[in-house]
C-alpha cells in the first residue's frame, strides 16, 4: 500500500509529514554511498582478481564520481515527464545493478560499466534528495528531514571503507558488493511501499539551469558549497597521513579517531535540524569560520594526539551542520526550482570534492601534512568569507 500526503494550501501543501518515506530515501542514500566508497578498502583485492593495477581499480571511484557529477546536471531535464516516485525507484534499481555486474565482472570493463551505473544512480538521487523531501514532510520540517538523510550518507562514509575490508577478508570482495545489492534491494522495497506519486507538470530545460545561476545569491550560495567541500576533500583525504607524521599515530589509535569523527559527524547532521530551524543563516556563516579556525589548531597542536583528536572530533560535528545546512539553504532559497538547483548543488560538491583531493596532492607533494591543512583552513575559511555575501539578502 503507498502511504499518500495529505495536501492543503500551505507553504508547501503537505500536512502530514511521511517519516517512513524519509527513512526509506536515507536507507537508500546510505546504500548509495556504501556502494561508493567499498572500493577504499578492497584495491588490492580486485586489482589481483582481475589482473590490473591498484592505480587502476582506483579509477573505478572517479568514473563513478563524474558520471554522478554529469547526471546531476542533466537529471531534471531527462526525467522532467516521470513521476518521481518511478524515477526514484529507479535509480536505487541502477544501484542493485550495478552492484551485481560488479559481482559477476570477470573483466576490468565491465566492472568500471557497473560503477559508471551506480555514479548515475547516485548523481540522480541524490540530486533529487532535497526536492524529494520537500514534497513529504511540512515545509517546517524539512531541515529534520534532510538531517536525517545526511545522517545516513556520513554513517554510510564512514562505515563503508572499514566494514568493506573487515567483510572483504571474511568473505571475499565480490560478496562485500553482493551485500550491498541486496541493501539496494531493501531500500528499493521499502521505497515501492512508502514513497507516494509525486507527478511535476513543470516544463524544465537545460536553459533552466542557467536561470537558476541567475537568481539572487544562488551563484555565491553554490561557491560557498564548493569551498566547503573542497576544505573537507583535502581535510579528510589527508587526514591518515597528517596524523601519522604530525602527530605519529598508529593503525589502531587512526581507527579510533576516524570512529570519533564518524559519531561526531552523525551527532552533527542530528544537531543541525535543531539549529537550522531557526538559525540559518548565522549557522552557514559562522560555522565554517569555527571549522577552519580548528584546522589551523590541529596543526598548531600537533604535538598533542589528545588535543588533536578532539579538534578533529569537533571539526567533524560542524561539519554536520553544514553538511544538511546548504541543502536546507537552497529548498527556501529557490523552493520552485529545487530540483534543478540541487542537481546544480551536487554537480558543485561532486567537482569541489575532486578539487580537494587533487590541490591536497599538490600541497602534500610541495609542503607535507601540514601544509595541508593550512590550505584546507584557508579554504574553509574563505567559504565562510563567501557565506556572509550569500546569505546577507536570504534572511530566514
Amino acid at each position: 500500500m503507498i502511504l499518500q500526503n495529505s495536501q492543503d494550501s500551505s507553504a508547501n501543501g503537505v500536512i502530514t509529514p511521511s517519516w517512513n518515506a524519509v527513512f526509506s530515501l536515507a536507507l537508500a542514500v546510505a546504500a548509495l554511498i556504501t556502494a561508493e566508497f567499498l572500493p577504499v578498502s578492497l584495491l588490492t583485492p580486485m586489482a589481483r582478481d582481475l589482473h590490473i593495477t591498484e592505480g587502476l581499480a582506483g579509477q573505478t571511484i572517479s568514473f563513478t564520481a563524474i558520471a554522478a557529477m554529469i547526471t546531476s546536471l542533466f537529471v531534471t531535464v531527462v526525467t522532467q515527464r516521470l513521476d518521481r516516485r518511478h524515477v526514484l525507484l529507479s535509480f536505487c534499481l541502477l544501484q542493485v545493478l550495478s552492484n551485481l555486474l560488479v559481482v559477476f565482472a570477470p573483466s576490468f570493463t565491465l566492472l568500471l560499466l557497473g560503477r559508471i551505473l551506480l555514479g548515475i544512480g547516485l548523481g540522480g538521487f541524490w540530486a533529487m534528495s532535497a526536492a524529494t523531501a520537500m514534497r513529504l514532510v511540512p515545509e517546517h520540517l524539512v531541515p529534520k528531514a534532510l538531517s536525517i538523510i545526511f545522517g545516513a550518507l556520513s554513517i554510510a562514509t564512514v562505515v563503508a571503507a572499514p566494514m568493506g575490508s573487515f567483510l572483504g577478508a571474511l568473505i571475499g570482495w565480490r560478496n562485500v558488493f553482493l551485500i550491498a545489492a541486496a541493501i539496494g534491494v531493501i531500500a528499493m522495497v521499502w521505497q515501492a511501499m512508502t514513497l507516494p506519486s509525486m507527478r511535476t507538470g513543470k516544463r524544465v530545460q537545460v536553459t533552466t539551469l542557467f536561470h537558476v545561476l541567475k537568481r539572487p545569491k544562488i551563484k555565491e550560495g553554490l561557491l560557498a558549497t564548493m569551498f566547503i567541500f573542497m576544505g573537507y576533500a583535502t581535510f579528510f583525504t589527508y587526514l591518515r597521513p597528517f596524523l601519522e607524521k604530525a602527530a605519529g599515530v598508529d593503525e589502531n589509535t587512526l581507527s579510533i579517531i576516524l570512529l570519533g569523527f564518524g559519531i561526531a559527524n552523525f551527532f552533527g547532521t542530528t544537531l543541525s535540524r535543531f539549529l537550522l530551524e531557526k538559525k540559518l543563516k548565522q549557522s552557514l556563516s559562522i560555522v565554517p569560520l569555527v571549522m577552519g579556525i580548528l584546522v589551523a589548531a590541529m596543526v598548531l597542536f600537533s604535538h598533542s594526539l589528545i588535543i588533536v583528536s578532539v579538534l578533529i572530533a569537533l571539526w567533524g560535528m560542524a561539519f554536520g551542520i553544514v553538511q544538511v545546512g546548504w541543502p536546507t539553504w537552497l529548498t527556501r532559497t529557490i523552493p520552485d526550482e529545487a530540483e534543478s538547483a540541487g542537481g546544480l548543488q551536487v554537480a558543485t560538491i561532486q567537482l569541489a570534492i575532486t578539487m580537494g583531493a587533487a590541490f591536497g596532492g599538490i600541497f602534500f607533494d610541495q609542503t607535507g601534512a601540514s601544509g595541508v591543512y593550512i590550505g584546507s583552513s584557508i579554504i574553509t575559511l574563505l567559504a565562510a568569507f563567501i557565506a556572509v555575501f550569500a546569505l546577507k539578502i536570504n534572511d530566514h
